[in-house]
């Protein structure tokens, strides 16, 4: 099932696709996609309704970010065996685990306007999980029962703010606008191996990062299951799971964002996105 909200910012309403490709009102069954909503119980309820019963949604409406609030935003960094080696870094012997801020939340489609005396900007195509069930302790081989879904994720990153700026790298991560989620949060079910996903991102119609989530160091179950270890997570909890090689951070020389760019990305299954600098 993919699940999307439609609407102006402030005002959208939870939707999904139907099998033709229509967009099917479900704010008269569900409040809108945020915590419990995303458990799994609450999907399964979705999954059996009879979407041609549902109100049909017309025209081209604004689609906005597939969750209307984010419990907590976790990311994953240097999780890609080339992205580590573009960076210099060794890879992790375990997950490196950080915090975006919730209110970074964007819509797939809305503009991007760069913070204040920013310089280094950079973008980041990633694979999102959403949690749909509280996972504590658990082991690896029962970890993709806890996901609710899936998502695409730019995890835009301010690399000064990040490595210059001193503390931890929420600063660098957090930014209005740094989190575009969507478009769709595609339920679990649609998506059977998170390992073998093709997931892109082109600069102007240039691609600059191609791979696929089995370059990932760690798995999406592994790291659950770490995280696990450290905190609950629960439902409506999001994780980016980490970019492969191609971010301006990379290149030589490096390329960070500037006003008129435009960023598309796009992961086998999950849509695209698309985000113009101003």
């Amino acid at each position: 099932m993919k699940l999307l909200r439609v609407g102006p910012v402030g005002q959208e309403k939870p939707a999904c696709l139907d099998p033709q490709g229509g967009i099917r009102d479900l704010s008269g069954v569900c409040a809108d996609f945020e915590g419990e909503a995303v458990g799994l119980e609450a999907l399964e309820a979705l999954k059996r309704l009879d979407l041609a019963a549902l109100p049909l949604v017309g025209g081209a409406p604004r689609i906005g970010a597939a969750l209307a609030r984010v419990e907590t935003f976790y990311g994953i960094g240097l999780n890609y065996a080339q992205h580590a080696a573009e960076a210099g870094m060794e890879p992790p012997k375990e997950p490196i685990v950080f915090n975006k801020s919730a209110s970074c939340l964007a819509g797939p489609y809305d503009a991007l306007r760069l913070p204040e005396g920013s310089e280094k900007s950079d973008w980041e195509v990633e694979l999102g999980v959403v949690i749909g069930k509280r996972a504590h302790n658990i082991g690896v081989e029962e970890a993709l029962g806890y996901v609710a879904g899936y998502c695409v994720i730019n995890d835009l990153s301010e690399r000064a703010y990040q490595i210059e700026r001193g503390g931890q790298w929420t600063k660098g991560k957090s930014a209005p606008g740094f989190g575009p989620v969507g478009p769709y949060l595609v339920t679990a079910d649609e998506v059977p191996d998170p390992q073998a996903l093709g997931l892109r991102l082109s600069l102007n119609g240039q691609p600059v990062q191609d791979n696929f989530t089995s370059d990932m160091i760690f798995s999406v179950a592994q790291i659950i299951a770490h995280m696990s270890a450290f905190m609950a997570l629960v439902p409506g909890d999001v994780i980016a799971t980490g970019t492969p090689e191609g971010v301006g951070m990379g290149m030589s020389p490096q390329r960070f964002l500037r006003a008129g760019d435009v960023m598309e990305l796009e992961i086998d299954g999950l849509g695209a996105q698309r985000t113009e600098v101003i």
